[in-house]
């Protein structure tokens, strides 16, 4: 049976790629960055504080990091929970004994339930950046644009409510829709981590101001590495600190480039994996050739 003809016709199809938000090139035709402070390679270790619903209900689908049986999942939710009280003051104390500065998109609705964690990560100079309304408030095609604009709208009241004025954001599962770069320029947000179409800083064409798109690399997320395909400590450590030494290598070749990973409160701050984790920040602390900075620094310095 041979396809009907409408089914090769797509408006949006055009060369090199299927989007409009940016020009397609390839890597070998970017013009390579040179950073001002002289270093290689620039790190972005994103560390999201989420806050994840006992009752979700998972439309379209539910968060990868929320609750996995049925109600109540205590165990699920008290581990989330245990995360942003506990596993996060281990990640803050981290890095400040290395000297680092990182990124925490912060669901809206923990500002209420863990002011003092807001203004913890305030307080030791890393950027606070938004997660959305929470972890099942997820954004995606069935949502009409007055909907999902009214959600962001939410996201933005709740931070400004509460003296915190975030211009990089995080959706929740990193999902969105088509109109979701346009409605967070709309909002005022600069800075997007729902991406990682290149290694450096990417401007997305929007209905108004564009948003720069920051690569957050899903292949170095700590969740996937240690939970999902249950890798050692060590081992994924080990990965983050041999992208961060390839990277150097293509500096001559590509220039700079960024190194976005992520650190999941529930998950890099056990107990367990503070030694691994300790060592490989130590790693980055003493590598003259690498920047650790917030996603709002890179996006200024590239």
């Amino acid at each position: 049976m041979s396809l009907p003809p409408a089914y090769l016709e797509y408006d949006k199809r055009g060369y090199g790629q299927d989007i409009g938000r940016y020009d397609w090139r390839l890597a070998k035709d970017r013009a390579p960055v040179r950073l001002k402070n002289a270093r290689q390679v620039a790190a972005m270790i994103v560390i999201p504080c989420e806050y994840h619903p006992i009752d979700p209900h998972k439309t379209p689908f539910g968060h990868p990091h929320g609750m996995v049986t049925p109600f109540p999942d205590l165990r699920h939710f008290t581990a989330r929970d245990y995360g942003n009280r506990v596993g996060v003051l281990r990640l803050l104390d981290a890095l400040k004994s290395a000297g680092l500065k990182a990124t925490f998109p912060v669901s809206a609705a923990l500002l209420t339930r863990a002011r003092p964690l807001a203004e913890a990560i305030v307080g030791d100079g890393h950027e606070l950046a938004a997660a959305g309304l929470h972890g099942d408030a997820i954004h995606h095609a069935g949502l009409s644009e007055s909907e999902e604009r009214a959600m962001i709208e939410d996201v933005r009241e709740a931070f400004d409510a509460a003296g915190f004025h975030p211009t990089t954001w995080l959706s929740p599962a990193r999902q969105e829709s088509f109109a979701t770069p346009d409605l967070l320029a709309e909002a005022g947000f600069t800075a997007l981590l729902d991406w990682e179409s290149d290694g450096v800083p990417l401007p997305l064409r929007t209905r108004g101001r564009p948003i720069t798109a920051l690569p957050l690399l899903n292949e170095l997320d700590d969740f996937k590495l240690l939970v999902e395909r249950k890798q050692t400590e060590d081992l994924w450590t080990d990965q983050i600190l041999e992208a961060k030494d390839y990277l150097k290598t293509e500096h001559d070749r590509h220039g700079a480039q960024v190194l976005g990973f992520t650190l999941t409160p529930f998950v890099a701050g056990q107990p367990f994996r503070m030694r691994s984790l300790v060592n490989m920040l130590a790693e980055f602390a003493g590598d003259e050739a690498v920047w650790c900075a917030r996603a709002d620094e890179i996006v200024k310095a590239f």
